[in-house]
């Protein structure tokens, strides 16, 4: 068994190419989820959550060699094969020609963009908070589609297709996985 990465070297690695806190707060939401999701399925936590930790890792330096960077800079450092193939799939059709075919990269897929909707959403409540979230708030925001315009629904609904969920259960499920990091990400609200 090769190198094996852990959470520390994960995040010493995320904060060394991105100084952005939004950026930061993203890793650390999608990280969440991705836990969140490996449990539900009885997977390795681990790795699920330093592949999500790191799945942006290019994108504050290098915006226009998204996925490709993060692959370059990995595989330098000696990552297994399979972490590098989870977060290069995750830009499939927008910078990546690497489909996500494991559960846990169409985990991946199908909630990197979900979880800026959800952060968005949670920012315009009086709660600031993903705590007191429903569905239906991110299904409200989700039809509006000057609403966080940057996310791709498409995205989101490609990747929900994948796992075999509705968008309302996807949504519930990544709105789950956020709470169990909401005071990391800042959205644990104003109490």
């Amino acid at each position: 068994m090769g190198y094996i990465p852990n959470r520390e070297e994960a995040l010493a690695l995320l904060k060394e190419y991105n100084t952005d806190e939004s950026l930061i707060r993203h890793g650390l939401a999608v990280e969440g989820v991705m836990r969140y999701f490996a449990a539900k399925h009885g997977e390795d936590i681990e790795k699920w959550g330093i592949i999500g930790l790191v799945h942006d890792l290019d994108y504050q330096q290098y915006p226009d060699e998204h996925c490709t960077k993060t692959a370059e800079i990995l595989n330098k450092k000696g990552w297994p094969e399979d972490y590098v193939r989870a977060i290069v799939s995750h830009g499939w059709g927008i910078c990546s020609e690497v489909p996500p075919e494991s559960t846990m990269e169409k985990v991946l897929y199908a909630t990197d963009e979900l979880t800026g909707l959800i952060t968005a959403t949670a920012l315009v409540r009086p709660s600031k908070s993903v705590m007191d979230m429903a569905t239906k708030s991110v299904k409200k925001k989700w039809k509006n589609q000057s609403f966080a315009a940057g996310v791709s629904r498409e995205t989101i609904e490609k990747g929900a297709g994948m796992l075999g969920m509705e968008l309302d259960e996807l949504f519930a499920e990544t709105i789950e996985g956020m709470r169990q990091v909401a005071e990391e990400i800042g959205l644990a609200g104003q109490d």
